[in-house]
């Protein structure tokens, strides 16, 4: 029994595992972040930019 107790304050004073998984979140966090600000610059972009390039294109080889 003793023992047992033993192995529970040792496996209750050990912090690895919750450094992982809060390293592991702030980094899911930097990702949702950067996930975000890429999809809201993505809208605009893909509009003109593409917009453009299908015009030009449209402009030099007409659908036939």
């Amino acid at each position: 029994m003793i023992a047992i107790r033993k192995r529970l304050r040792m496996f209750g004073a050990d912090e690895r595992g919750a450094t992982a998984i809060e390293y592991g979140l702030i980094a899911a966090l930097i990702v949702i972040a950067m996930v975000g600000a890429l999809e809201a610059m993505g809208g605009g972009i893909n509009t003109r930019l593409w917009g453009k390039v299908g015009s030009a294109a449209n402009t030099y080889m007409p659908s036939q």
